[in-house]
């Protein structure tokens, strides 16, 4: 199954909630059985729904992940161990970075304060498909990395591929 691919430009609604773009609703709820795996009680424990992982991501983005794709990054979270500093540092991080929203009937998630703070959120915002999860910047900061980055462009695409 191809992964998300593509970019689009959203606003949050008054309760600061997204509209995960149809494109990328399709992808999740028909992909490989996600729909009937990706299931989880809601808080009231009567309506089953699906859900995504967010996390604060270091370069002031948020990041989406289908429960799959989490789990095999929780598989090598696992294999960390404790008694290392810099891999219980890094655990750390990652999990305070870390929760879980789930998407309504609508294709809506709600962000909380704390993540749209992160990013720099206020309104606008840009989804970005980046194959096995959703990238989700604030519009300007997403072009001033663009564009202080241009340059290295080359560079790393001959170093990677």
């Amino acid at each position: 199954m191809a992964g998300f691919i593509g970019k689009e430009l959203h606003a949050l609604d008054e309760k600061g909630r997204l509209m995960i773009p149809a494109r990328f609703r399709r992808d999740f709820v028909r992909g490989n059985g996600v729909v009937a795996e990706n299931k989880r009680k809601g808080s009231d424990g009567s309506v089953d729904g699906i859900y995504l992982y967010i996390m604060k991501a270091p370069d002031g983005s948020l990041e989406l992940y289908e429960p799959d794709v989490w789990q095999e990054m929780k598989k090598t979270l696992a294999g960390l161990s404790d008694f290392n500093p810099e891999q219980r540092l890094l655990k750390t991080m990652i999990y305070e970075s870390l929760d879980v929203v789930a998407v309504d009937r609508q294709g809506r998630i709600p962000l909380s304060r704390e993540f749209l703070d992160h990013a720099g959120i206020m309104k606008e915002l840009v989804i970005i498909g980046a194959d096995t999860k959703m990238v989700i910047w604030e519009p300007e900061r997403l072009a001033s990395v663009v564009h202080d980055n241009a340059g290295k462009f080359a560079a790393l695409a001959g170093r990677y591929f």
